[in-house]
C-alpha cells in the first residue's frame, strides 16, 4: 500500500491553485491507495452541495481535479472547528478503494466548534490487499497546554485503536518526534509504533521548519506529522514529501509518505 498523510493549510497558502496543482500531480504519479488530510477548510457560506461538504472544501476540490485524470477517489471529511472565523476546519480520508464503513468522533474535552482547540479525529475502515486497514486521520493539540491537554485527547483515541487489529494513524499529531518525555514518547509506550523507524529505507525526517500557526516561538525542526500503527507492518519506505526538496512546498508542513504491508 502506498500511504500519504498532508497538512495542507487549506486556502491560506499564497499561490494556492498552483500548489493544488502540485498536489494532484503527486497523488496522479504516486496513485496512493490512501491519503489522510488535515486542515482541510472550506468556507462557511460557499453552497453545500452533499452532506456537509461544500463546494470549495479543500479535499473535495482534490477529488474533483483527480476525477479530471480518471483517478477516481472516495472521500470522507468532518469539521471540527472554525478557523480564522471564516472556515469550516476538519479533518478527511481519502480511498482508491469504497469505504467499509467511517465515522467521526470529538477527543478534546471541549466540543465547542467556535474553539480552535476542538479535535475531531476521521476514522475510515478501508479494505485493503492483505487485510481492511483502520485509518485514522489525526489533528491533535499539545503537550503543555494547560486549557486542553492532549494527554486526555490520546487517550481517547487510545482507546478506540485498542479495538482495531491492523490500524494506522496518520497525521499532525503536533507532539515533537524529536522532544523526549512528552506526547510523542508517551504513544510509543502505550503500544503504537513509528514507520519512520520501521522503514527500510528513510529520506528526511522534519516536517516543520520554524514557526508555524500554534508554534509560535520555535525557531527549530519538528517532526510532528506522523505516521503510527498498532500492529505489525512491513514498511519498505518512509518519505518526507512537499519539502522543497522532494517535491514543492505546499503547506507550512511537510507531507509524508510510505510504502507498506502487514505482516
Amino acid at each position: 500500500m502506498n500511504i500519504l498523510t498532508l497538512n495542507c493549510h487549506a486556502w491560506l497558502e499564497d499561490r494556492q491553485q498552483e500548489k493544488i496543482d502540485a498536489i494532484v500531480e503527486r497523488i496522479a504519479s504516486e496513485e496512493y491507495d490512501f491519503i489522510a488530510l488535515q486542515e482541510v477548510n472550506q468556507h462557511k457560506e460557499a453552497p453545500l452541495i452533499y452532506g456537509n461538504i461544500r463546494e470549495n472544501n479543500f479535499a473535495h476540490v482534490l477529488v474533483e481535479r483527480l476525477k479530471e485524470l480518471d483517478l477516481h477517489y472516495h472521500m470522507t471529511w468532518d469539521f471540527a472547528h472554525y478557523g480564522y472565523d471564516i472556515y469550516e476546519e476538519g479533518v478527511a480520508i481519502l480511498s482508491r478503494t469504497p469505504f467499509l464503513s467511517t465515522e467521526s468522533f470529538f477527543v478534546s474535552k471541549t466540543t465547542d466548534p467556535d474553539n480552535y482547540k476542538s479535535r475531531k479525529i476521521v476514522k475510515a475502515v478501508i479494505e485493503g490487499p492483505e487485510t481492511p486497514t483502520t485509518v485514522y486521520s489525526c489533528h491533535l493539540g499539545w503537550w503543555h497546554d494547560e486549557e486542553e491537554p492532549v494527554k486526555h485527547q490520546l487517550d481517547e483515541l487510545l482507546r478506540r485503536v485498542e479495538h482495531d487489529d491492523h490500524a494506522l494513524l496518520l497525521g499532525d499529531f503536533n507532539n515533537d518526534a524529536f522532544i523526549r518525555g512528552e506526547g510523542y514518547d508517551y504513544l510509543m509506550e502505550n503500544g503504537l509504533q513509528d514507520l519512520f523507524h520501521l522503514a527500510t529505507e528513510r529520506e528526511g525526517d522534519a516536517t516543520v521548519q520554524g514557526k508555524i500557526a500554534g508554534w509560535d516561538e520555535n525557531k527549530k525542526s519538528l517532526r510532528i506529522d506522523l505516521m503510527l500503527t498498532n500492529a505489525p507492518i512491513h514498511v519498505s519506505r518512509h518519505a518526507v514529501v512537499f519539502d522543497g526538496e522532494n517535491g514543492p512546498v505546499v503547506s507550512d508542513h511537510a507531507g509524508v509518505e510510505a510504502t507498506v504491508f502487514w505482516r
